[in-house]
This record gives C-alpha cells, sequence and structure tokens, in this order.
C-alpha cells in the first residue's frame, strides 16, 4: 500500500540492480497472480498485513517474502552499495490492459525515468523547496514521475491515503494544510475537486484524459497548469502544453527532451499539419517492448524511413494531428481502446472476462 517503505522498497530495488514489478493489493488475485508469474518474480516486498492476501502458493511458488515493516536488521547493510545499473539496464515492468484478455508488462529502462524526471524537474520548475502531493496509484506510471522528480530535485513527497486523496474536500484540506506546490492529477478528478483558492499551489499538471478548456478556465488562472500526454509505452509524458486560460483550444503540446513525435498515415508516411493520422513516439523514452509478447511488441514497436533516417517508433493508436503553431492536438483513438478514469481500457479484455 501507499507508504514509506513502498518508497523505501522501490529505491532498493532499483539501487540493487532489480527492476521493479509494482503489485496493487486491490487488484484481483487471478491478475495479481499472472503477473507474478508472467515477470517471474524472485522477491516479493510487502508489508504484513498483507501477508495473508499474497496471490500464490508459497509452496508452488518459491518466491522470497520481504516485510518491509517488521524488524529487518539482520538484512540490512550499512555500507553504500556500488553502482548496479546502466542507463540501458531495466528499471520497471508495468501492467496495462490486453486485448487478448491478458495485461501486458511494459518493461521501461533507467535512462527513461532519468530524462522524465530531469524534465519534468525543469518544465514545471520543481526545486528543493517545493512539496510534491504522491497522487498516482503505484501501479500507474504516474507514480513514476511523482516520486523520482521529487527526490531527483530535492523536493518533498507528499504520501496521502485512499480517503485524502479521494477528490473531495479531504483531498483540498490535505493540499491546503501540507502547503502543496505541485499535484499531478487525472482531469476527471479535477472536474470535480471542490473549488478552493490554495495559495500555496503553483502548478497543476493533468495528463491521461482530454483536458477540457473548462478545466484550465477554472483552475489555470491563479497559477500555472499544464496538460500531459503520455502512454505508458513512452514513459509517463512523451508531450507537454502549458495551459492559457480562455482559449479555444487545448492541445497536447509538443514533443519533451529527447523524444519526437510523428503524425503518420496507414502507410506510415509523414503526414503535413491539419491532416488527422496516428500519432507515433520515438526516443529514449521508449519502452524495450512488452514482456514475453514478441508478437505484440513486433506489432507496436516498428522502425521505420522517416527522411533518410531510420527511427524506431511506438504507435499509440492515438488520432492526432499537427496545428500551426507545431503543437499536436489530440483527436481520439483509432482502435476501441477507452479510458477510465485514466486507466487504459482494452474492451477485448473486458469482452474476453464476459465470454467467460
Amino acid at each position: 500500500e501507499r507508504s514509506p517503505e513502498m518508497v523505501i522498497g522501490l529505491l532498493g530495488i532499483l539501487k540493487a540492480g532489480g527492476a521493479y514489478v509494482p503489485l496493487d493489493p486491490e487488484y484481483p488475485q487471478e491478475r495479481l497472480s499472472f503477473m507474478l508469474e508472467d515477470a517471474q518474480v524472485k522477491v516479493l516486498l510487502t508489508q504484513k498485513s498483507l501477508l495473508n492476501q499474497l496471490p500464490f502458493d508459497k509452496q508452488a511458488n518459491p518466491c522470497q517474502v520481504i516485510c518491509l515493516d517488521q524488524n529487518t536488521s539482520n538484512l540490512e547493510s550499512t555500507e553504500n552499495l556500488n553502482h548496479q545499473s546502466q542507463p540501458e539496464n531495466l528499471a520497471y515492468i508495468i501492467y496495462t490492459s490486453g486485448s487478448t484478455g491478458k495485461p501486458k508488462g511494459v518493461t521501461i529502462e533507467h535512462r527513461a525515468i532519468v530524462n522524465l524526471s530531469l524534465t519534468w524537474g525543469q518544465t514545471f520548475q520543481v526545486q528543493n523547496q517545493s512539496r510534491l502531493l504522491q497522487f498516482g496509484s503505484f501501479s500507474f506510471d504516474l507514480s513514476v514521475g511523482e516520486i523520482t522528480t521529487a527526490l531527483v530535485t530535492g523536493a518533498c513527497l507528499y504520501l496521502g491515503n485512499k480517503v485524502t486523496l479521494l477528490p473531495t474536500q479531504s483531498l483540498v484540506d490535505f493540499l491546503t494544510v501540507n502547503k502543496i506546490t505541485h499535484s499531478f492529477l487525472s482531469p476527471s478528478a479535477l472536474s470535480v475537486l471542490p473549488k478552493a483558492k490554495l495559495p500555496d499551489l503553483q502548478c497543476i499538471t493533468v495528463g491521461g484524459e482530454a483536458c477540457t478548456t473548462e478545466l484550465v478556465n477554472q483552475w489555470g488562472t491563479q497559477r500555472k497548469i499544464y496538460n500531459c500526454y503520455g502512454p505508458t509505452e513512452s514513459t509517463v509524458t512523451a508531450t507537454i502544453f502549458h495551459c492559457q486560460p480562455n482559449s479555444n483550444k487545448t492541445p497536447i503540446g509538443k514533443p519533451i527532451s529527447n523524444l519526437r513525435t510523428y503524425i503518420l498515415d496507414r502507410n506510415n508516411q509523414l503526414l503535413p499539419p491539419g491532416i488527422p493520422g496516428e500519432l507515433c513516439i520515438a526516443g529514449v523514452g521508449l519502452a524495450r517492448g512488452y514482456l514475453n509478447r514478441p508478437e505484440a511488441t513486433a506489432e507496436k514497436f516498428i522502425e521505420i524511413d522517416i527522411c533518410g533516417q531510420i527511427e524506431r517508433i511506438y504507435k499509440t493508436g492515438d488520432l492526432a494531428r499537427y496545428l500551426a503553431d507545431g503543437n499536436i492536438e489530440y483527436l481520439g483513438r483509432i482502435d476501441n481502446q477507452v479510458k477510465i478514469r485514466g486507466f487504459r481500457i482494452e474492451l477485448g479484455e473486458i469482452e474476453t472476462v464476459l465470454n467467460q
């Protein structure tokens, strides 16, 4: 569950040279069991209160279980670990919805996280006196940006709980009392958040869903508000747009540092501004692919010729177009995928369950 142990466990895994696989205790047991088996997890970090919920047979699956809230002094070392990981090493695997009924593990490398956190810190002006709200679920890649950006900039990361993070007066009170300066929210959460002055809140970043001009007008007059776009396969954020109140459109912006975007037709040819096509992403933020899913990886991650240069791109399945000023306008999906509270859901996964 969301706790200091959660962040400590994440850092311990990364510093030891491993890759972490977030497991939400509220996920169905069948889904958690599949993720543990698919990722071939060898060590499971958890909490005492969750031991009875572990979704596997300990005899059948000899996974080492460590409770981070128990006395682990016999496991501790006072020596600083040697540098274990390289930029191209695996950092985490986050599972997203799969059209076949099974979730897909997206594999992300260290260099992608470094690029993201440095970009966020610079773009959102996060400093060592900043206070960031940790809003995203640990199983949602928003949490990666929140945690790493706070830590690399020296800012303070504030962990709420299930009650305080509900977009009600309790979240308003949490933001107010703790003088939160930076908050990352989904548009659906921000749209129902009670209106408040929140004088300390300098920056709101929204993403995961389409952001309306009404939201920008409501929340963007007293502070900066950014609209972010990015699938899990491109490490949280691929494009950013600094929203301005009283505008007639809210684009998803331009690519972040060391990422590139292309609008392509069905033949993977570049389209001119104003013409809708599939939004594709290239650069250091791209995932290796999908764990144990070579066919899905080959379908979505392809190499194409862009003006004489070979680019490895991720085909997002999102319909978009370039505006005259170089910003990208999101237009919808070209398939049956939907967004529910910021989470990508493949209708094929729901169909598979119903058919059972």
